[in-house]
């Protein structure tokens, strides 16, 4: 999978098949709750890797995928949501924010099951409209970098939460390590900001052919003798709520996203 990355130039990400394969047993575990909704609606390009939950994930259990045609406007998606109940819905906090403007009140119970929801941080704005009329439908939060899978924490949006800042990122999947560490590689106390580290078997081989870069951002993990385990180094600055959720706070660099997309800022 290729990334644009901190340096906005893209880069081959080296995926392991058993990494993939983790995110997608989640997925299919986690995400399909069998509430009416049929398959799968993508709205990204196929080179995007937020596609991979909803293009692979509905596959894996026998469930349709249906790709919303290239050059359709956000009207045109409210009317396909209106017409037809989906499974899940992954897409970014902006376009959930903007599909809200395209569905009545009346009709957002019946758009989708699930809306998988990343790329971006998530904002009490994005969903409050969902939350409100559309009450049974879930909202995940998903985290996580090409390097570790697309998705590596999620957290369920709760209906009465008052979420003053950012939506949390949750906990980690399964078979998936997170560490919160200052600048020497210690742990950090439980409401202290630090960067975080990423491990397990979801964690990329590296960079293609960036041997360097790779040894830059995948590092020994401090944790574990042996040599082979990794740890991925996010550049995302967090901290640990007290109830053992992780909430996103800033980049480390001048990094941004918008629709998915990592922005340098000049």
């Amino acid at each position: 999978i290729y990334t644009s990355g901190s340096t906005g130039k893209p880069k081959g990400v080296m995926v392991p098949h058993r990494g993939l394969t983790n995110y997608l047993n989640w997925c299919t575990q986690n995400y399909y709750k069998g509430n009416g909704g049929q398959g799968s609606l993508v709205l990204s390009s196929i080179s995007f890797d937020l596609t991979i939950t909803g293009m692979l994930s509905p596959l894996c259990i026998g469930e349709t995928v249906v790709l919303f045609p290239e050059g359709l406007d956000l009207e045109e998606l409210g009317r396909w949501v209106r017409k037809r109940k989906y499974s899940v819905i992954k897409l970014t906090p902006a376009h959930l924010e903007l599909l809200s403007h395209q569905v009545s009140e009346e009709d957002a119970a019946f758009c989708t099951d699930t809306f998988v929801v990343g790329g971006e941080p998530l904002l009490a704005k994005h969903v409050d409209f969902w939350v409100k009329h559309a009450p049974n439908t879930v909202i995940i939060n998903e985290y996580g970098p090409t390097e570790a899978v697309v998705g590596c924490t999620n957290y369920i949006v709760k209906p009465g939460e008052n979420y003053s800042k950012s939506i949390p990122i949750g906990k980690p999947i399964f078979n998936t390590e997170m560490y919160v560490l200052d600048t020497s590689l210690q742990p950090v106390p439980i409401g202290v900001h630090g960067e975080l580290y990423i491990g397990g078997v979801g964690l990329a081989k590296g960079y293609y052919k960036r041997p360097e870069l790779t040894a830059e951002r995948f590092i020994n993990s401090p944790f574990d003798s042996n040599e082979e385990q990794k740890l991925y180094k996010t550049g995302d600055i967090v901290r640990y709520l007290p109830n053992g959720n992780l909430e996103y706070i800033d980049r480390i660099d001048q990094q941004v996203k918008l629709r998915g997309f990592r922005i340098e800022l000049g």
